[in-house]
């Protein structure tokens, strides 16, 4: 006996379906549309398609099989000495060097830090210290040590032959976020020469491999002539960086002519610009977003964008200028990046207004802005007219907002994030772009509405009159703009 089925009609069933929400039907009723992302949050997505996940492990633990596999964040050990200041810095000190640390995709196990008078010459921390960290290492499986510092080579060797795991330091591990991090063509060259700046003086091979010499019957491959004692592997190695280093140096110089001709024709059209610098992750990018509508990367994290982005913008009575958003700075910022850099800083420097933006809610907002001004005295930028930018006002203890506002007379306080103050602020940036310097007086014939709205982007109209022989204009005026309205002078 069989079960009777039902009738099935096929275009029945299709018609039933018309009906259906295109949210249901896909499954993905809370994902955006594709076309209506921004640049920044694209490059946001792809960069959390990829994650390291701590406590992620995949192990085989039957001993016939060949691979013993695990995947898991770096972990780490943090040294730090604490030379002077008080307490409270050297504890700062060591939690940026742990947001650095887990930036750049690794797991803090523990933290110490030792008072010196200076780092020991020899191993950076005192003997007893060393054997303290070795233990410290032993007991918690760490396989590196960072160091908030700048290691000589021979405080790196001394340290990794007594700790017998990995040892970077503070400018190994700021390189490394860079390096992460970097996206255009120009960005990634600059870290590469800091990269291997920093590595040519610290080469360093296990055992006897770098002073191994090329020569012998076989020559290593190279056949009659290249007999002998030969290079060491160690020379082999510095020659290349050498090569290296001096290739990308050509390659930046001539990216850094396309930049030239650019800041060149905002020269010659007279368009001012501005620049926003300062600590890394104080908001620069978000701030950017808010007064432009850029729509850059956006990500709670420290150097999460370094490819610097300019956008043209217009005052509110329609001048335009510039903004342009830069690579965010720290303390110590490293001496290689700052040379590799350079013709990215230049913006600030050859800016008309720099928005120093400060993360009110961090726990030591004044040493930022100190960090931040010894990079602008690095760069030449000190002369440039500064408006400090006191961001996180929503997020800020309102007691240290009224003391950076008494600090800083030249500021205001604003918020990113809600809004709060963004009027103000582009108030205070429209105020202070500089004015045209020539008066002039003109009757401006109805043909010439090219000459008008030249007036409206790049000059500054005090009154417009329309009368039967054309417009009656007053206002300043650029000289080359100027020297055009002689013509019709009245």
């Amino acid at each position: 006996m069989t079960n009777a089925e039902p009738n099935f009609y096929l275009d029945e069933e299709l018609e039933a379906t018309e009906d259906w929400d295109d949210d249901f039907q896909t499954g993905y009723a809370d994902e955006p549309d594709p076309e209506d992302l921004t640049t920044g949050e694209m490059d946001l997505a792809e960069r959390h398609q990829l994650r390291r996940v701590a406590s992620l492990r995949t192990e085989l633990e039957d001993i016939t099989e060949v691979e013993y596999r695990q995947l898991r964040l770096e972990r780490v050990v943090l040294v730090g000495v604490w030379t002077d200041g008080t307490v409270e810095d050297a504890e700062n000190s060591m939690a940026e060097l742990a947001l650095l640390a887990e930036t750049a995709g690794s797991e803090v196990l523990d933290a110490i830090y030792q008072r010196r008078q200076s780092p020991d010459p020899a191993t950076y921390v005192g003997r007893g210290k060393v054997e303290g960290l070795a233990e410290i290492v032993k007991a918690t499986g760490a396989d590196t040590v960072i160091c908030d510092g700048e290691l000589a080579p021979s405080q790196l060797r001394n340290l990794e032959d007594r700790l017998k795991v990995k040892v970077v330091d503070r400018t190994a591990l700021i390189l490394d976020i860079f390096a992460q991090h970097a996206k255009s063509k120009e960005g990634q060259a600059q870290v590469e020469l800091a990269q291997l700046s920093y590595m040519k003086q610290r080469l360093r091979g296990w055992g006897g491999n770098l002073s191994r010499q090329v020569g012998g019957r076989v020559a290593g491959g190279a056949g009659i002539g290249g007999r002998g004692p030969g290079e060491t592997k160690i020379e082999t190695d510095r020659r290349r960086i050498n090569t290296k280093i001096a290739k990308l140096r050509r390659e930046l110089k001539e990216m850094k002519g396309t930049r030239d001709t650019k800041r060149q024709e905002r020269r010659r059209n007279h368009i001012p610009s501005v620049s926003i610098a300062g600590y890394t992750n104080a908001g620069k990018s978000s701030l950017l977003n808010r007064l432009t509508d850029a729509g850059v990367l956006v990500e709670d994290a420290l150097f999460a964008t370094l490819d610097p982005t300019t956008r043209r913008t217009t005052t509110a009575d329609g001048r335009v200028y510039t903004m342009s958003d830069t690579v965010g700075f720290v303390r110590h910022l490293p001496h290689q990046l700052v040379e590799a850099f350079r013709s990215t800083l230049e913006e600030v420097a050859d800016s008309d207004l720099v928005l120093h933006v400060v993360d009110g809610s961090h726990p030591d907002p004044e040493g930022q802005i100190a960090a931040v001004r010894e990079v602008f005295a690095e760069i030449g930028a000190t002369d440039v007219p500064e408006l400090v930018v006191i961001n996180k006002a929503d997020q800020a203890d309102p007691m240290v907002i009224a003391r950076l506002r008494q600090r800083e007379p030249h500021s205001v306080v604003v918020s990113a994030k809600t809004g709060e103050g963004i009027a103000e602020a582009l108030r205070i940036v429209e105020g202070e772009l500089p004015r045209p310097g020539v008066e002039f007086k003109a009757l401006l014939p109805y043909g010439r509405g090219d000459l008008i709205n030249r007036l409206h982007q790049q000059g500054e109209i005090t009154s417009m009159e329309h009368t039967g022989d054309g417009t009656i204009v007053v206002g300043r005026a650029n000289p080359d703009l100027a020297g055009e309205l002689e013509a019709y002078a009245l």
